[in-house]
């Protein structure tokens, strides 16, 4: 049997919200958004539990049932975004890249809402983050400004501020 792989925790910071669990990769600085579904099949990724008792198990926490391409799938994705510690080994069928809408098909429409998603974006470097606006960018304060003038261009109510 199949054993789940070994969730990476080095190098992260991981938060759970609302069900989801966001990641930030430090080493990356990659964000990362697993939904309630990609979060449970994270939470099993122990190296002990087996991809079949993931699956049942996930049955029992979603209250739908499980298909283990559903726990695969997921498994693609975290090795793909490099949250795994070791590589998992995927099914033929998986290897070959298996998108959304191909398991959702593979799936059935019914676990359109069960399908794992992890959502990735590229977060800035505290130097990205720290860069000021040039001249003609609206702007709220003189800090944001790379002149450190943040004004009016047409004194009048209402008006928009920029950087002179």
């Amino acid at each position: 049997m199949q054993k789940m792989p070994h969730a990476r925790r080095s190098g992260l910071i991981i938060k759970e919200a609302e069900g989801e669990v966001l990641i930030y990769d430090l080493e990356r600085n990659k964000a990362h958004c697993l939904n309630e579904t990609a979060a449970k099949v994270w939470n099993h990724c122990d190296g002990v539990t087996t991809v079949a008792a993931a699956c049942s198990s996930l049955s029992r926490e979603l209250r739908a049932p499980c298909d283990q391409k559903l726990v695969l799938y997921a498994l693609q994705q975290f090795a793909k975004d490099n949250l795994l510690e070791e590589h998992a080994e995927m099914p033929a069928f998986i290897i070959g890249g298996m998108n959304r809408r191909q398991m959702v098909r593979a799936l059935g429409l019914g676990a359109v809402i069960a399908v794992p998603l992890v959502t990735t974006i590229l977060a800035p470097t505290p130097a990205q983050a720290a860069t000021q606006f040039p001249p003609g960018t609206p702007c709220i304060s003189t800090a944001q400004c790379t002149s450190g003038v943040c004004a009016c261009t047409v004194p009048a109510p209402g008006c928009t501020t920029v950087c002179q």
